[in-house]
């Protein structure tokens, strides 16, 4: 099995941190991991930034603010027919 090398482990992270990566992809990180304190530090971060973010209160965007996207997306959706 080669080496994962740091931009790849960053393209994995959040397949990693939800469980979906296969097994040899999952060992594949765990031993770039073990030796990347770097990639270590980055994957801890990530992992208390969902943390974190989980804890907020969801935002509801104003009548206007939902109006404006309802807009933009009828608009998305009409050219999309027209194609």
């Amino acid at each position: 099995m080669d080496e994962l090398a740091c931009q790849d482990l960053v393209e994995r992270v959040t397949d990693y941190l939800e469980g979906v990566l296969g097994p040899d992809e999952t060992e594949r990180v765990n031993r770039h991991l073990a030796g990347c304190d770097g990639c270590t530090a980055y994957v801890d971060q990530v992992r208390a930034t969902v943390r974190a973010s989980a804890s907020l209160p969801p935002e509801v965007p104003s009548a206007q603010a939902e109006a404006r996207l309802l807009d933009i997306y009828r608009t998305w959706a009409a050219e999309r027919q027209g194609r």
